[in-house]
């Protein structure tokens, strides 16, 4: 979910254009989610295979990925690794929110509340592990390229953009940052649902007369994925809070030092390829149409797509792709 910083932050309107030519560091988790959560029938039953295998996560980045490529856009994505014990404890709470609303969407369906139904069954979205191996397998086939985080995805995100291998962070969290990405993409692998915008650090900071240390103050306040925040707080006081100093009189029930070491000091690795390859048809039909029932002409006219955007990217120069 990430922190809540939409009220005191202001994010500049772009479109795909604006884009194009630039590779784009992606949270590869919060997309995946975005997918599950999103990509379901009228009742909130997600895609499946005739063998029950949930494949909303799987049709969502196909098709996706795929239209961004045809932008002139270069996804990397970004899968997150071993969370830190500070995020055990928010993970236990989500899961433990998705089993209600599993509750909650059932009943609705029974008693035929579909718009309730579907309200519920977004809240229910689950990611194994089998399933981001499988999102990964797609990605090797498609040819694009995807990188395993030592921890937190955004973190490694922001350290790949801050290298210079990548122009922005993708994420509708605003984690990326706290963490120091200059510039983070909101909305790029939604689909019609959100407004593409780009909200830039040094303007965010310029604008708040704060600094990044101060900034991610108040969303440890505000609350974040390591901590639960403040009772009370929300980004506007947590804001005039910091700004005033009285961060230091505040009772927390966790240690500021620790959360805050989380954002300045999270573990990344240089360790990572951005190299776009060729496509593997062969494979996507093995993977999409054989092993999960996806019709097999739509799984290569998107093959066919995608190896004519690479095509056409390549020749008017946008970048160099392979």
């Amino acid at each position: 979910m990430g922190v809540n910083l939409k009220d005191i932050v202001d994010a500049k309107q772009i479109n795909y254009a604006d884009l194009s030519g630039k590779t784009v560091a992606v949270d590869a988790l919060n997309s995946l989610y975005q997918f599950l959560a999103s990509i379901r029938q009228p009742d909130g039953t997600p895609l499946m295979d005739s063998k029950g295998n949930v494949t909303s996560h799987l049709s969502g980045l196909l098709y996706r990925t795929t239209n961004l490529i045809k932008f002139g856009i270069k996804p990397v994505y970004v899968f997150d690794g071993e969370p830190s014990e500070l995020k055990k404890k928010t993970l236990q709470k989500r899961r433990e929110a998705k089993e209600e609303a599993q509750k909650k969407w059932e009943q609705a369906k029974s008693e035929g509340r579909i718009d309730d139904a579907l309200k519920y069954s977004k809240r229910t979205s689950k990611l194994t592990r089998e399933m981001g191996d499988e999102a990964k397998k797609l990605l090797t086939y498609m040819g694009v390229p995807w990188t395993q985080a030592p921890s937190e995805g955004e973190a490694q995100c922001t350290h790949i953009v801050l290298r210079g291998d990548a122009y922005a962070v993708a994420s509708t969290d605003y984690d990326s940052p706290l963490f120091g990405a200059p510039h983070l993409v909101r909305g790029l692998t939604m689909s019609g649902k959100m407004e593409l915008s780009q909200l830039d650090l040094e303007d965010t900071l310029k604008k708040l007369e704060l600094t990044r240390e101060q900034l991610i103050d108040v969303a440890i306040l505000v609350g974040t994925d390591f901590d639960d925040g403040v009772y009370g707080l929300g980004p506007k006081k947590a804001l005039k809070t910091v700004k005033e100093g009285g961060i230091g009189e505040l009772q927390l029930d966790f240690n500021l030092d620790d959360i805050r070491d989380v954002f300045l000091n999270h573990p990344v690795t240089d360790e990572y390829d951005i190299n776009y390859r060729k496509i593997d048809e062969d494979g996507l039909v093995n993977l999409l149409s054989n092993e999960h029932d996806f019709n097999i002409e739509r799984v290569k006219r998107a093959a066919t797509e995608l190896s004519k955007a690479y095509r056409e990217n390549t020749q008017q120069n946008i970048s160099k792709w392979f």
